[in-house]
Order: structure tokens, then sequence, then C-alpha cells
């Protein structure tokens, strides 16, 4: 349940549509046999239920350390009580399992994720841009475009704009100037952020990737670079954190 949803609920009850006692039910989350804001699963989880109405998105599940049955009986609980599922870093097996158990599910191959999207489904709000310095960086602008989406956003995406050819990121100031936020995944040497924060006025959300050689350290090196960035407006989230970026940036673009 998420704000839009109690706001057609209070509707409904001030039109008589819906009794106050219906509503109270629905308003606490209560399913039978279920606590009304957080349910334990299996042992394994302690899912919160009411992280929609608190921060407009619904718990997000890390699939990689779960098994395949574990991340069915945890999407299956947050789809009883909502119409939006997001789980990232699932390998092919851990996504047949989620297509396997639920039909309307889709396996984001390059991204790592597996989502589910129900109701109605509106346009997206314009305004997120994405780059990508190299092709080796594009899984985790996927993750973040996968995530952006999901939480109603339309971004728009445009790879391998690294600065080993400055001109292709010069090449695409029309893109940058109609952009309220920039996400920019870049390995290597991790400069292509700085760069882009010096050519736009909105933020710019860093994220480094472990792509690169040797004394890149597996990400660690363009993260340092990015956090030196000369250019004000760039914020920098984790290696190869596409989802932090994807969900940061649909929270600065609004939706």
């Amino acid at each position: 349940m998420n704000r839009t949803t109690v706001e057609d609920l209070l509707d409904r009850v001030r039109r008589g549509d819906l009794d106050v006692a219906d509503a109270t039910d629905q308003l606490a989350g209560v399913v039978p046999g279920l606590d009304h804001a957080a349910e334990r699963v299996d042992g394994i989880a302690h899912l919160d239920h009411h992280r929609a109405l608190r921060c407009g998105f619904p718990e997000v599940v890390f699939g990689a350390s779960k098994t395949p049955t574990d991340l069915v009986a945890i999407a299956k609980s947050i789809l009883e009580r909502s119409e939006t599922l997001l789980v990232t870093r699932v390998d092919n097996q851990r996504a047949a399992a989620l297509s396997a158990a639920f039909e309307d599910a889709e396996h984001h191959v390059r991204a790592q994720a597996v989502t589910v999207r129900r109701g109605e489904r509106k346009p997206g709000r314009p305004g997120l841009l994405i780059l990508t310095a190299g092709t080796g960086d594009v899984p985790v602008a996927e993750e973040a475009r996968v995530t952006a989406e999901l939480m109603g956003q339309a971004p728009e995406v445009v790879h391998d704009v690294g600065v080993a050819g400055l001109h292709r990121i010069l090449g695409e100031s029309e893109r940058l100037k109609a952009a309220r936020v920039v996400i920019v995944a870049a390995g290597m040497d991790g400069a292509l952020p700085s760069v882009v924060g010096g050519l736009v006025g909105v933020p710019v959300i860093a994220v480094p990737t472990s792509v690169g050689y040797g004394m890149s350290l597996d990400g660690l090196a363009p993260m340092l670079s990015m956090m030196n960035a000369c250019a004000p407006g760039v914020c920098v989230v984790n290696v190869d954190n596409g989802f932090g970026a994807g969900y940061l940036g649909a929270l600065i673009n609004g939706t």
C-alpha cells in the first residue's frame, strides 16, 4: 500500500463506497493471521509492510544471499500486500524460481533483477539521465534503470561516453541540459562524473564500478576519484550500487 492507495481509500470512505471498519483494516494492513505492519516469514525474514507508506516504495529484496525457496516465500508475502516487487542481484537459478512462482515476473538479465509490476501503469516521469563511461558499466546502469522505472521514472540511457573520447559526452549537451538529475556509472579512472558535474547544474550521482585493471582494486580507485571530484554537486554511492543510484535518482526527480 502506498500514499496513492491510501488517498483512494479515504476518498472511497468519503463517498460512502467503503465503510470505516473495512478502511481501518486496510490501513492497518490487516491480513488474516498476519501482523498489521510486519511479518515473519518462515523464520528467515521479518518484512516491513509499511515501508511504502513511509518511504514511497515497498521493501526491496537483495537476492544474492538467499536460496530460491526463501526468495519465493519472501516475494509471495510482499505481493500479498503490494503491487510492486523488486528483487536485486539474482542469478539465473534464482530468477527461474521467481519466474516459475509468479507468471507476471520479469527477469532483467543484464541488471540481474526480477520485477513484478501490477495495477495501473502510469507514464514515467522524465528528467533522469543515466550515463555509462564504457560498455563494461552497462550492467550497473541497467540496475539503476530498472529500479528507477519501477519507481515511476522514465529514465533516458546513453552508453559509452567516457573521457577516453571526450567528444562523446560533449556531443550529448542537449540531453544534459534537459536532465534534472544525472546518474553516471564509471570504472577504470572514474573521471566521467567530475566532467559531467562541470557541465550541468543538477545533482550528479556517481556510481563507481568494479570494471578495470589491477590497481583499480575492484572499484575502490574510481570510487576515490569520484569522492575527490573537483566539480560540486557530485555525490557517490557504493561500488556497483546501481540500485542505490536509481533509487536516489528517483527520489530527487520526484514522481
